[in-house]
């Protein structure tokens, strides 16, 4: 069986499912990956055949969506001539993990697909939604990348179609700890956004993954990271608490490991609005503005006594048996 497999990488967490998934899906047959984007930052360790500039994200200085970056930096006739090229029709399986230029191609070309991960669930109504619904972003998550069939991941089984996150095999088979300090993984903030309200809190120690940082080096109580998996891996499995945004790979890491987590979805991102609806339901604090009282919210945060629920790891094996039974459904 020959599979394709498109990344969306407007960020890292479908690279990383992608990751963890390969070695399962070579049991099926041979692989290629599609990798449609440029936000991403971690290293791809997978055999990418195909590459698009795709439609990337774009962040303002401090926590939110630039929208008027996005669309100037997209290209219409770039992407449907990407969506022509992708020869489809050579091979028997299309997973799609909300890529565009995917769904474009297997619709000009009339080929079959399914669409595999997160945003998958979205399909369902079921799945939490902030209590304001946003037009616009109910049509992006419906329509930006739409498939035949869906398998869906999220925290809770909301429909019959959605399934529990892929943990990494790293995370499943650690021992976690808390050696004391607090994960920083927030890609929408630059370094000056955050960095007083940590220097406020000289008892506590950081480990702030950020972007553009070469290597790690610690200034005051703040040891900064580059964005790299093993070591993120490292600190998460051994912090007190993470702070991270409103999307779902990192915040299910944290779950399925009992780590405290404090939310902070992008401004004017719709689908973390709707991870953190999910979240709040879970019982974890969100944050949706960082303010001068960041600190003291850090604080009270770690003061607090939250206990999750149990978070259930993906039987991966199982759950791509269901997918391919329901691709030639």
């Amino acid at each position: 069986m020959k599979i394709f497999y498109a990344i969306q990488a407007t960020g890292n967490g479908h690279i990383s499912r992608a990751v963890q998934l390969y070695p399962y899906l070579q049991k099926f047959g041979e692989v290629d990956f599609f990798l449609s984007g440029n936000n991403a930052s971690l290293d791809i360790n997978l055999p990418v055949k195909f590459k698009s500039e795709g439609c990337s994200l774009h962040y303002s200085t401090c926590g939110g969506l630039n929208y008027w970056d996005i669309a100037k930096n997209i290209k219409p006739k770039q992407i449907y001539k990407d969506a022509n090229a992708l020869p489809l029709k050579n091979y028997d399986v299309v997973i799609n993990d909300f890529d565009s230029i995917t769904s474009l191609a297997c619709k000009l070309q009339k080929v079959h697909s399914i669409q595999f991960g997160h945003q998958a669930s979205f399909i369902s109504p079921k799945t939490p939604r902030p209590e304001k619904k946003s037009i616009m972003g109910e049509m992006i998550l419906k329509h930006y990348a739409p498939s035949p069939k869906n398998i869906g991941l999220h925290f809770d089984k909301y429909d019959d179609f959605i399934y529990p996150p892929i943990i990494k095999d790293e995370i499943i088979h650690s021992e976690p700890k808390n050696s004391g300090h607090i994960t920083i993984y927030l890609p929408s903030f630059q370094q000056d956004c955050l960095e007083k309200a940590f220097n406020k809190l000289p008892n506590l120690k950081f480990h702030w993954f950020l972007s553009g940082i070469e290597a790690k080096h610690t200034i005051k109580n703040v040891t900064y990271f580059p964005v790299n998996q093993q070591q993120f891996n490292k600190s998460l499995i051994n912090c007190e608490g993470i702070i991270t945004g409103g999307g779902f790979e990192t915040p299910a890491e944290a779950l399925y490991l009992g780590k405290k987590i404090l939310s902070i979805p992008i401004r004017k991102h719709y689908e973390q609005e709707c991870n953190a609806a999910a979240l709040k339901k879970l019982g974890v604090p969100v944050l949706y503005d960082v303010e001068d009282n960041f600190d003291l919210i850090i604080e009270n945060w770690l003061d607090s006594r939250i206990k999750y629920p149990t978070m259930k790891a993906n039987n991966i094996k199982e759950t791509l048996e269901v997918l391919f039974d329901t691709y030639y459904d």
